[in-house]
Parts: C-alpha cells; sequence; structure tokens
C-alpha cells in the first residue's frame, strides 16, 4: 500500500471548485425588512417566498420564534430566497429591468467600439500633423532653393 487513495477516489487535481452561487437579492435590504416588520414576514416577500410570508405574517412570526429563526439565519449569511440560493451579498446586484436589460450588452459592445475609434482619430490627426510640418519643410527648401539661384 502507498498510503493514498485508490486511483477511482483521488480528487482530480487540476479541478478547482465551483464558486458557490449567491441570490441576486441583497442580504442587508432583508435584514433592514427583519428587523422593520420580520413578524410580518416582509423579507420573505421580498425573497420571493410568498406562501412562508402569508404565514409568517398569520402568526405573527410564530409568536417570534420564527422571527428570531429568520434574524439568525440572514445575519450568518444562509437565508435562502424561493430558487433556494443564499443571500450573501450585502448590497443590492445591479439587475438590468426591461429595455435596459436587453441593451446593457449593445451598449457595452458600442462603448468599446467607440473607445477604439477614438484611439484611431488620435493616430490620424498624429499623422495629419507630421504630414503637414513634412510639407512645410519642403515649401520652406523649395522656396530657399529659387531664393538662392
Amino acid at each position: 500500500m502507498t498510503g493514498r487513495y485508490p486511483t477511482s477516489y483521488d480528487p482530480p487535481d487540476d479541478e478547482e471548485p465551483a464558486p458557490l452561487q449567491g441570490s441576486p437579492r441583497s442580504r442587508g435590504v432583508a435584514l433592514v425588512l427583519a428587523s422593520l416588520g420580520g413578524v410580518f414576514g416582509l423579507h420573505r416577500f421580498y425573497a420571493g417566498r410568498i406562501e412562508s410570508g402569508i404565514w409568517m405574517a398569520v402568526t405573527l412570526g410564530g409568536l417570534g420564534m420564527w422571527w428570531v429563526y429568520d434574524m439568525v439565519t440572514l445575519i450568518a449569511g444562509e437565508f435562502r430566497d424561493a430558487e433556494g440560493l443564499p443571500l450573501r451579498e450585502w448590497g443590492p446586484a445591479p439587475v438590468a429591468v426591461g429595455r435596459a436589460g436587453i441593451y446593457a450588452g449593445r451598449v457595452a459592445q458600442l462603448t468599446e467600439r467607440l473607445e477604439r475609434m477614438e484611439t484611431q482619430l488620435g493616430e490620424l490627426a498624429e499623422r495629419m500633423d507630421f504630414t503637414e510640418r513634412l510639407l512645410t519643410q519642403q515649401r520652406e527648401r523649395d522656396r530657399l532653393t529659387k531664393g538662392s539661384s
């Protein structure tokens, strides 16, 4: 025995663990909602958990016990939204809605193209300036050679 696992059980060396995926909803917003109206389930409505939000409102947060549990899970970062994703980020995620979402990628492409065009225009202006200086020098030479002849 070599002290190692059999080859079929060895973890692959080149694989990186997948990053943890979190909810696009804000943990900070949910915590504020839970603090202000937690017994009414406001944070659950925000997270998309409508049915449990209704039950929480009807039972006044399970007479406070359910609300305390939710506060602990929110602070720990383990509170989950309707899709089962944990609310991990404190700030709200930038979410594009409507036409802004459709055209956000196009705007980024156009911005990149515009920046490239600005660079090309700057290079073209430098070339024009250089060409004008060369022409001016040539005219000066021609004028001096005509004047001395």
